[in-house]
């Protein structure tokens, strides 16, 4: 790695434990090399959460944008009502 930057990261005796063991057991070349995944792993999660909240702002928009809100039993009860009718009008298979 040619260009690093060494930083001192204080952690708790049971994170430290998980990681020492991981490089004694062979999973883990070096405690760096931990500590570079799970930072790796980290910045995916974020991008992740980045993606689900722009996703929810998106639906939320959808879901102003298409009326005023509804009860949810009067929804259910429209969409009954709508199922009944075009069960009539086309009747049963």
């Amino acid at each position: 790695m040619a260009n690093v930057e060494k930083v001192s990261v204080a952690l708790t005796p049971e994170m430290t434990a998980m990681m020492r063991e991981a490089v004694e057991t062979g999973e883990y070349a070096s405690a760096s090399e931990v500590m570079r995944e799970a930072l790796r792993d980290w910045k995916h999660r974020r991008a992740q959460r980045a993606k689900a909240i722009d996703e929810l702002g998106r639906l939320w928009d959808i879901g102003t944008s298409s009326g005023s809100a509804v009860d949810g039993e009067e929804g259910f009860s429209r969409i009954r009502q709508k199922l009944e009718d075009k069960i009539s009008r086309h009747g049963t298979k």
